[in-house]
């Protein structure tokens, strides 16, 4: 490991770096230490789906992107690449990577939406046992998280899993690719299923109990802690200065919360990306006993996040703006505008790809309920978009309900840039939303990261106070919110009064999957 010290890394400008390793692409930024964007890139990258569930990429495209875009951030502001001091990583989380002994990726990676494991979730669930393994991770088995996907090579390509020497999350092979090193940091380690969450380690119990070798895996920092340097072949290829620090980085959730400045309880974010999450810090390791939300290191040191997540929300919108051939969001959101609240009875379930909080259902998918012939255009924009929010709402009564105090919510993401979106959370939620005057979410997160890590700042709280402010509010409708308050109960059972269809469906387009390749 390259030795940082910060007595060798003075230099005039405060300028840093963050880079998150999208699902769809991946974004660079470049800041100063006031939090200003002086450059921003992003670049995008093909996602595969050989298979339904299924979800791969090519980690060499996430290199290329990178690559890409810190050249371009640092050509557009003009910074020299010895005034940059430092870098942090974000990435999507639960992807998973596998390398041989020379360091090669072995297939594509598995990522965070894939939903094949299933079976795998059950069987550790049942090797270790449900309360175990929450007392043990904090966390229940789920299909994105990385130890099923683990065991799932194991079980079926057993030729590709002899070979494995190394396991490594989206952000970390892009820090290995940097530095030539292997090392995580605690926020991203606990969505694997293999880290403790509690005490901040590996969890040497669940590995043996699924005999998964700890050499696997890297050694685990703070976030903000300077981990490795970037070394000569990555200089060259990116045009950053040799040396150049790097820090622990997040996932791209707990980045996403520093970028939002929720850093501190009692301020609770609501994301819409393509993912949609709900975010709470937590002085302590706060746990659901049932498993529907998730608890995880925060990028904070000392501190915890829960977070529940859906995994088809702004996915959902860009499905149905792909499905309808529309030109663009604006258009079909000024069209969702059109439609009268609550869609006189038209409900969407957002669950394309499955399902994550609070259901846990690889086979959950989405549904169009009580279409009539009324039903537009504009009543289906509106009914995804109410969808979506009404599943936003099931993590914030959850967390609510686990007594995390909720003083603010600050949306952000892609649906934070809607005006219908933000009033329609509001009125969802029943309390006020507010945004921030950041907008670019866990690459910006790292960026601050990385200034707290190389001494512009003592710490993330600080760095965010001063460089985040809250720049609006909206307040919830009170008709509005009548009418959601309606229907949400109406949405909530008809995932329970669909589940066993769901699964049966499932099945049988599996089995007509198996019958085509025979």
């Amino acid at each position: 490991m390259g030795v940082y010290t910060r007595a060798t890394q003075r230099v005039a400008s405060q300028s840093s770096i963050g880079i998150d390793i999208g699902t769809t692409g991946a974004k660079t930024l470049l800041i100063n230490k006031q939090g200003t964007v002086l450059a921003s890139a992003g670049v995008e990258y093909p996602l595969s789906h050989p298979r339904p569930g299924w979800a791969e990429q090519d980690p060499e495209d996430w290199w290329r992107a990178v690559v890409d875009g810190i050249r371009k951030v640092l050509h557009d502001s003009g910074i020299r690449a010895g005034e940059v001091r430092g870098l942090g990583l974000s990435g999507q989380m639960h992807g998973t990577v596998f390398l041989d002994a020379k360091n090669e990726v072995l297939r594509p990676a598995i990522l965070w939406c894939d939903q094949r494991t299933a079976a795998e979730c059950d069987e550790i669930t049942e090797t270790i046992g449900p309360k175990d393994l929450i007392r043990h991770t904090c966390n229940p088995a789920l299909t994105g998280f990385s130890a099923p996907k683990i065991v799932w090579l194991r079980r079926h390509e057993p030729d590709v899993y002899a070979k494995v020497r190394k396991v490594l999350l989206p952000k970390d092979y892009i820090r290995f690719r940097l530095s030539g090193e292997f090392f995580g940091e605690v926020s991203d380690a606990s969505g694997t299923l293999l880290f403790d969450v509690a005490n901040r380690r590996w969890s040497d119990h669940v590995l043996d109990k699924l005999e998964i070798p700890k050499a696997w895996l890297p050694e685990i920092f703070e976030s903000p802690e300077p981990t490795t340097n970037i070394n000569a072949t990555a200089a060259q290829a990116t045009g950053l200065g040799e040396g150049t620090p790097i820090v622990g980085g997040s996932g791209d959730q707990a980045a996403g919360g520093v970028g939002n400045g929720i850093v501190r309880e009692g301020v609770v974010s609501s994301t819409i990306g393509t993912s949609g999450v709900v975010f709470a810090s937590a002085a302590s390791p706060k746990l659901d006993e049932r498993g529907r939300v998730h608890t995880f290191c925060h990028a904070v040191p000392g501190t915890w996040h829960v977070m529940g997540v859906m995994l088809s929300a702004g996915g959902s919108f860009r499905w149905l703006r792909d499905t309808l051939g529309t030109e663009g969001y604006d258009e079909l959101t000024a069209d969702a505008a059109k439609a009268p609240v609550g869609c006189e009875g038209l409900i969407f379930l957002p669950y394309l790809s499955g399902e994550r909080t609070p259901h846990a259902d690889p086979f959950a998918r989405g549904v169009f309920f009580g279409l009539g012939a009324r039903h537009d255009k504009p009543a289906l924009a509106r009914a995804v978009m109410e969808g979506v929010t009404y599943g936003l709402r099931d993590s914030l009564e959850i967390i609510r309900g686990m007594g995390v105090e909720v003083q603010q919510i600050r949306a952000s993401g892609g649906g934070a840039k809607s005006a219908l979106w933000r009033q329609m959370q509001a009125d969802v939620f029943g309390s006020p939303v507010v945004t921030t005057d950041k907008d670019e979410g866990p690459a910006f997160g790292v960026a601050l990261l990385a200034a707290v890590g190389t001494g512009a700042y003592a710490s993330v709280e600080e760095a965010c106070d001063a460089t985040i402010r809250v720049v609006s509010e909206v307040e919830p409708n009170p008709a509005n919110s009548a009418v959601y308050n309606e229907y949400y109960p109406i949405y909530r059972q008809l995932y329970l009064d669909l589940k066993a269809r769901f699964e049966q469906t499932a099945r049988t387009v599996e089995k007509g999957i198996n019958s085509s390749h025979v």
